[in-house]
């Protein structure tokens, strides 16, 4: 089953993105936050994320 990739903005406001397997656990994050959603979405397509 694929990975749920989830994107959302953390409490300063700042672009995030987390990526959480089919049995529910977190296997991977972002590591700081983005100004920009794209900026986000590139870093996580370096994490895998097929977009």
């Amino acid at each position: 089953m694929d990975d749920k990739w989830e994107f959302y903005k953390d409490k300063a406001g700042e672009w995030r993105w987390h990526r959480t397997a089919s049995n529910g656990k977190i296997v991977g994050a972002s590591t700081e936050g983005y100004k920009n959603k794209s900026d986000c979405e590139e870093n996580a397509r370096r994490n895998g994320w097929k977009g």
